[in-house]
Parts: C-alpha cells; sequence; structure tokens
C-alpha cells in the first residue's frame, strides 16, 4: 500500500480489508481477533496510529513505532496463534505522526485462530465475526484443496461404470481427436488421468466414472440438484419448483444432464459442424458451460451441502459447497489454476470442456454480457462460492412441456427441437440408425437420446417396430402434421 492509497482509503469507511487502530502506545487486544478474521477470509491491511469517529479518521500517530512493531510482528510469529503469520509492513509520515501497517495475508492453512479453534474469526462486512462450527469445519476441509479427491478409495475396476467411459473417449476422440490420449489402451488412460492408482479408484475418478451405488457408499446422498423455480425468488414463487433434474450415475452423466436443461433456457443458432455434429454458436452458452464445469471441478463434494443450480425466472444461480482458494479478482489475473479436484478438472481440460481458472472466469464474463448487457455475479464466503447469470425478460419456451402440436417445427432457436429435428430427418434416411449414432449427431449423451425419444414417442411422432435389436424406427407424423 502507497501513501496515497492509504489516503484513498482513510476518505472512505473501514472496508472489508481494511481495519484502523489508535494504538497510541500498546496493541490493542482487539487486534487478533481481525488478525484471525483477515487469515481466514481475504487477508488485509491492519493500520495503526489512525482513529475513527463515526464516519471520519484521524491521524494521530504512534508514540512508539519500533516497540509496537516488534512487539506485534514477535506475537504473530509467536505461539500465540497456531500458525505463524508473516506481514507484510510499511511505514506512513503524516507531518510528525507516523503510522504503521501491516499486511495480513490469507492463509493457506485455515483456520487460524489464536489461543484454542473457539477465537476463529471471519470477516463479514467491515467487522469480525466468531466463525460457526460449520464454517470452522469447511476450513479445515480447505486444508486438502486440491489433494483430497486424488486419494484411493478400496474400489477397483469393477466399480467403473464400463458405459461411461466408453462415452468419455468416444467425446475425446471427437472433440480433441490429435490429443494422444486416443492412441492410449483404457487402462493406460485410466492410469493417465488419474482416474486409477494402484488397481484402485481415485475419488475422483469414483464420482466421474463410477457406478451410482459405489459413490453412494462413500459420500451419501451424492447428487448435484438443478430446479427450476417459477419466480425470483422462493418467497415469490407459486411453487417450491417446476422442474428437479432426476439423479444421474456420476458426474460425467449429470455435465450431459444438466447442461441440457440448461440451455433450454439459453435459444442457440443451429448450425451443422464440419465434422457432422451438431453445433452451437452462443457466446452466452459457453458462458453457462463454463459456469457449469466451472461448479463440476471446484465442488466440496466431502460437505453435507450439495452443488445445485437454481433457475428462476430472471436468472441462473450456481451454488457450489466450498470457497475459492482466493478472491475472484485474483484468480482472474492469474494464468494457472488452481481447482479443488484437479483430477475432475484435468478430465473436463482434456475433451476441451475447460479453461484454465481465470481464463475460465473471462469466459463467463465476455460470453455473457452480449447477452443481456450484464456480467455475472460472483460471491464466496468461507463455505461457498455463488455464479449468478441474470436473464433476459422473455424466456425461451420449454419444448418439453409446449403445448404445441407438433414438437419438431420452428427449430431455429430451441436447442431440443433441433435435436427434434435432427432424430426425425435421421430416421426418415435411416429406419435402422441406432440412439448411439444420433447422440454422436446430436452431440449429446445416448441417455438424452432415450429422454427425446421418448417425448416424441408420446407425442405421436414416431414408435418402434419390433425389439431393440431387430427392429427399426417409423414416423408416424410428418413435420406438417400428415400421416
Amino acid at each position: 500500500m502507497t501513501k496515497e492509497e492509504l489516503i484513498e482509503k482513510l476518505r472512505g469507511i473501514e472496508w472489508e480489508d481494511f481495519e484502523v487502530k489508535a494504538a497510541k502506545s500498546d496493541i490493542p487486544k482487539s487486534i487478533w481477533e481481525t488478525v484471525s478474521s483477515f487469515s481466514n477470509t481475504s487477508g488485509g491491511w491492519i493500520i495503526f496510529g489512525v482513529e475513527q469517529n463515526g464516519t471520519e479518521f484521524l491521524i494521530s500517530g504512534v508514540k512508539n513505532p519500533e516497540k509496537i512493531e516488534q512487539d506485534f510482528i514477535n506475537v504473530l510469529r509467536g505461539d500465540k496463534f497456531n500458525v505463524k503469520i508473516v506481514p507484510k509492513c510499511a511505514k506512513f509520515n503524516f507531518s510528525e505522526n507516523l503510522v504503521l501497517a501491516f499486511y495480513i495475508p490469507i492463509s493457506t492453512k485455515k483456520p487460524i485462530y489464536y489461543g484454542s479453534p473457539v477465537n476463529t474469526f471471519i470477516r463479514t462486512g467491515s467487522g469480525d465475526q466468531k466463525a460457526t462450527n460449520e464454517e470452522i469445519d469447511a476450513m479445515y476441509r480447505d486444508q486438502a484443496f486440491g489433494t483430497r479427491l486424488s486419494r484411493c478409495t478400496n474400489f477397483g475396476l469393477e466399480s467403473l461404470n464400463k458405459n461411461t467411459f466408453v462415452r468419455y473417449r468416444d467425446y475425446l476422440s471427437r472433440f480433441n481427436p490429435s490429443h494422444y490420449y486416443n492412441r492410449l489402451t483404457e487402462v493406460e488412460l485410466l492410469h493417465k488421468l488419474r482416474v486409477i492408482e494402484n488397481n484402485k479408484l481415485t475419488y475422483a475418478g469414483l464420482l466421474l466414472f463410477g457406478q451410482s451405488d459405489s459413490i453412494q457408499s462413500i459420500f451419501s446422498d451424492f447428487r448435484i440438484d438443478l430446479f427450476e423455480i417459477p419466480g425470483t425468488s422462493y418467497a415469490d414463487a407459486k411453487s417450491r419448483y417446476t422442474y428437479r433434474l432426476d439423479e444421474q450415475e456420476n458426474i460425467w452423466e449429470y455435465y450431459f444432464a444438466l447442461f441440457d436443461r440448461l440451455r433450454l433456457r439459453i435459444g442457440v443458432p443451429f448450425k451443422m459442424g464440419d465434422q457432422g455434429f451438431a453445433k452451437e454458436e452462443s457466446a452466452p452458452l459457453e458462458a453457462i458451460r463454463e459456469a457449469l464445469v466451472n461448479l463440476l471441478m471446484h465442488a466440496d463434494y466431502f460437505s453435507p451441502a450439495k452443488p445445485r443450480i437454481r433457475i428462476f425466472d430472471n436468472r441462473i444461480e450456481f451454488f457450489n459447497p466450498g470457497a475459492m482458494p482466493m478472491s475472484f479478482e485474483k484468480i482472474i489475473k492469474m494464468d494457472t489454476s488452481m481447482p479443488r479436484n484437479p483430477i475432475i478438472a484435468k478430465a473436463f481440460r482434456a475433451v476441451k470442456l475447460a479453461e484454465n481458472a481465470g481464463y475460465g472466469f473471462e469466459k463467463m464474463i465476455s460470453g455473457w454480457k452480449p447477452y443481456n448487457q450484464t456480467v455475472p455475479e460472483f460471491y464466496s464466503d468461507i463455505k461457498s462460492t455463488i455464479i449468478s447469470f441474470y436473464l433476459n425478460e422473455n424466456p425461451v419456451n420449454d419444448p418439453v412441456n409446449d403445448p404445441v402440436n407438433d414438437p419438431v417445427n420452428d427449430p431455429v432457436n430451441d436447442p431440443v427441437k433441433i435435436r427434434f429435428k435432427i432424430i426425425t430427418e435421421s430416421i426418415r434416411l435411416n429406419k435402422n440408425i441406432t440412439r448411439k449414432q444420433l447422440a454422436t449427431l446430436c452431440d449429446v449423451s445416448v441417455e438424452t437420446i432415450k429422454r427425446d425419444i421418448s417425448i416424441l414417442k408420446d407425442k405421436g411422432v414416431l414408435k418402434r417396430i419390433g425389439s431393440d435389436k431387430s427392429g427399426h424406427w417409423q414416423i408416424i407424423v410428418n413435420v406438417n402434421g400428415t400421416q
């Protein structure tokens, strides 16, 4: 901090990262609460030699600056706190008054407390608050940031969902065909991604590609929720929700189910890609995709809270149990990433579904702003992270519940109706086409295609003739409604 920056701070009020104390001849006892709160929250400056009177500040100076400085630093580096704290120090002269400034950095070994854990504090606004037991537990979990899911479970390859991993390999070959991972055997790739180590699934590998029963035996009530709420909050909602996503097998399956539902809310134009796959041209949709992958990579899966997406009338809100390792401002400036779950991050980056941390947040900001001239709102505290995307006033119709009789008409801006169109036209050309081939054409999972076909069958558009193995598809109603 420069002298000019200090003066500028003093013109305002005590900020979240800024605390002043008179400390004319002694260190005030209350300062240890602030040291704890800054260490546990986002870091901050402690200023000795400044008094506050309401919203005004008086530079009174300290009488014995050398003693005050040494006493303060000795306590921080001594045994009062559970971790040694190394501050950044500065001195400022104001006429005959000397002001001391100490920057307390955010700690990587939270919780930071003095005496005992009951003296753990966090910063809220311009005040220090005692941390709750839940907040302290979250801090202890964050001590293992980036490492906990890297450990091995007792499960072997028998707990791997083979179909999920086959779909992952297929996605990798289509969207990153030049990656050398495509030349590896299944076991080699599992090791390279660190899904398995010493013939055991890692916690991250189990969450990514494991069978649901095995996941639930470790992560009780494992799920990633998505709710659609008819209102701008629960207070004005007519019902608690109108839609809740079904449970999925693992994180890879959740990604596609969640993204399919999210893009219903963000209209995208349809374009066929070079390889014959359906392609979306939408910066806002890319921003939402980045937020979704960010949620999956950074969630604290050991927390009793669950990752959650809520779609209100005016916004999409991504709630993530677990704090970010540093402020969003610092993350955006970085060109390297610090994901909570690096194995999950590696798997998504290999298939080009994620950016490094700073670039990912930039993508959310730059991609969303053209949508309605707003940028996402970012919030993080000790226990959680929330990213909110505010929506245009006119929502895209939900084709699943669309009362229009013809579910495949007018697919220009509706991703689900685009898929309906691709499915019906593909069946018209090849009545023996498989669900897997349709999933490849539409760039979605087989489970999504199954749901789409079920909807089309319910609406009388197509039906299956014969068995799943030897039968074929038949179009019942054409696009224009004729037989």
